[in-house]
Parts: structure tokens; sequence; C-alpha cells
């Protein structure tokens, strides 16, 4: 909870949040590309392609997690529903 005020807090400050978080996404794909060519071999726009792909499967593993984690948490609500009728 303590971390969500301060969120709030900073971008109730922050006029421009695209300017603000990109570090964080320039970092993120670096993290991507030194991955996809951990020895450099690789020219800039090759080494982008396969970074982006990467950063691709990896959201799409965090989406996929959040939704077998959404779907496990209704299956414990509705057996717990189930529950309390008894």
């Amino acid at each position: 909870m303590i971390a969500r005020i301060a969120a709030a807090e900073r971008w109730a400050r922050t006029s421009d949040r695209v300017a603000a978080t990109e570090p964080a996404r320039r970092g993120l794909r670096a993290r991507f590309e030194r991955e996809a060519d951990p020895d450099g071999i690789l020219d800039s726009v090759e080494r982008a392609r396969r970074g982006h792909a990467l950063m691709t499967a990896h959201m799409l593993r965090l989406a996929r997690a959040s939704a077998q984690a959404r779907a496990s948490a209704q299956a414990r609500r509705t057996a717990a529903g189930r529950d309390r009728r008894r």
C-alpha cells in the first residue's frame, strides 16, 4: 500500500510520463538485446529484432501466468461460495 501511495504521488507530480519511463524501457530493451546477442556479433538491426522477439515471448509468458492466476483465484472464489451455501 505504501508503494502504491508513493507511485500515485509521483505520477501526480510528473507532467510527461513517457519521458519519465523512457530510461526503464531503454534498459529493458537492452537487457533482451544482450540476451539475444551475448557476444555482440550481430548487427544492430538483427540484435534489435531478436531482442524484440525475446521481449515479446517474455511478455506473453507474463500474460499467461497472470491469466492462470486469475483463473485459479476465480476457481477458489467459486469453491468458497459453494462451501458457504451448504
